[in-house]
C-alpha cells in the first residue's frame, strides 16, 4: 500500500524574476563595457566586455530553463520540469569555460605584442558603475536562491560574482598599467581572470550535474527529515528512505511500519497527520509513503540497497 501527497508552491515566480533581473543587468553592462573597451584598449576590458556578452546569452537561457521548471508536471512529465535548471545551469558552465578560453588567449597575445591601454579613467568609471549594479543584482540572487534553491540562479550568481572580481580586475590593472608604468599588469590580470572563470566554471557544475544524477540530499537534511517524520506515535519505524531534487521541487519515498492490525482508514489517517508535519517543515516536497505491517521485510530482489532505519516511536530519532 502507498500513500502519496503533493506540496506545490507558487512556481517558479521568483526565479523567473531573478533571470529577467540577470537579462537586464547583463544588458546594461554590455553597451556600457562596449564603449570603455573601444575607449581604452585594455584587454582586461575586453575580457570583462566579452564575459559580459556571454553572460547576456547565458541569462536568456537561464530565464528559458526557470520559465521551462515552472511549468506544472503533465502528462509527459509527471515529476514536473524542474531539470531544465539544471540543464540551464550545465549551459551556463559551458558559456563560463568559452569565456575563460577567449580571454586567456587575447592575454598570451597582448604579453607577445605588448600593446598599450589607453584613456584608463574611461575603463575605470565604467567599471565602478559596473561594480555597483553587480552588486546589487547579487543581492537579489542570493535572496531568491535562499528561497527557491535554483541551482539555475545559483550558476548565474557564480557567473556574476567572478563579474565583481573581473571588474576590479580591470580598475587594478588599468591603474598599474598607466599610472604606474607596470605595463605587463593589464594582460597578466586577462590571464588571472580566465583563469578564475575556468575554476568557477568547475565549482558551478557540481550542484547542476547532482541534480541530473538523482543525488541524494545532505546528511543533515536527511536526518532532520526522518526525525520529524518519527515523532507520530503510531509510526513504528521508517526505513528505504530515497530523496532527490528536481530544480526547486523535492521528491522523497519512504517506507513506514504501522500496527499490522491498523485498518486502511486509520492507516490513511496517519499517513495525512505524517505528511501534514512534513509539509510545513520541507515545503515544495513530494511524498510517497508505502505502508509496511511491523516487522515487514522486503523479500531480497525487492528490498533497496540502503536502508534508514529509525527506532519505535518514543525514542529519539537518528
Amino acid at each position: 500500500m502507498s500513500h502519496a501527497h503533493h506540496h506545490g508552491h507558487a512556481p517558479g515566480t521568483l526565479t523567473q524574476r531573478a533571470a529577467l533581473a540577470s537579462v537586464g543587468t547583463a544588458l546594461f553592462l554590455l553597451l556600457l563595457k562596449g564603449y570603455a573597451a573601444l575607449a581604452t584598449g585594455s584587454v582586461a576590458m575586453l575580457g570583462s566586455l566579452a564575459d559580459t556578452s556571454l553572460d547576456l546569452f547565458a541569462s536568456l537561457v537561464t530565464l528559458y530553463g526557470v520559465r521551462l521548471a515552472a511549468i506544472p508536471a503533465d502528462q509527459d512529465h509527471r515529476f514536473g520540469h524542474g531539470k531544465a535548471e539544471a540543464l540551464a545551469a550545465l549551459f551556463q558552465v559551458a558559456i563560463i569555460a568559452v569565456s575563460a578560453a577567449g580571454i586567456g588567449w587575447r592575454a598570451v597575445d597582448r604579453l607577445m605584442h605588448g600593446e598599450a591601454t589607453a584613456q584608463a579613467e574611461y575603463g575605470i568609471g565604467v567599471s565602478v558603475i559596473a561594480i555597483f549594479v553587480t552588486f546589487a543584482l547579487l543581492f537579489y540572487q542570493r535572496r531568491v536562491i535562499a528561497r527557491t534553491g535554483s541551482v539555475a540562479i545559483e550558476a548565474d550568481h557564480v557567473h556574476y560574482q567572478t563579474d565583481l572580481l573581473l571588474n576590479l580586475s580591470v580598475i587594478a590593472a588599468l591603474v598599474l598599467d598607466q599610472y604606474l608604468g607596470f605595463t605587463g599588469a593589464d594582460p597578466l590580470f586577462g590571464m588571472g581572470i580566465a583563469l578564475w572563470l575556468a575554476l568557477g566554471a568547475w565549482r558551478a557544475s557540481s550542484r547542476a550535474i547532482d541534480q541530473l544524477m538523482d543525488r541524494e540530499w545532505p546528511e543533515e537534511k536527511r536526518r532532520r527529515f526522518l526525525a520529524v517524520a518519527a515523532r507520530h506515535p503510531e509510526l513504528r519505524g521508517i526505513h528505504d528512505l530515497r530523496t532527490r531534487t528536481s530544480g526547486s521541487r523535492d521528491f522523497v519515498q519512504f517506507h513506514v511500519w504501522v500496527d499490522p492490525t491498523m485498518t486502511v482508514a486509520e492507516a490513511h489517517r496517519v499517513m495525512d497527520e505524517v505528511e501534514h508535519k512534513l509539509a510545513r517543515e520541507f515545503p515544495a516536497c513530494e511524498i510517497l509513503i508505502h505502508l509496511d505491517p511491523e516487522g515487514h521485510v522486503d523479500q531480497p530482489g525487492n528490498a533497496l540497497v540502503e536502508t534508514d532505519e529509525t527506532p519505535k516511536a518514543g525514542t529519539a530519532a537518528p
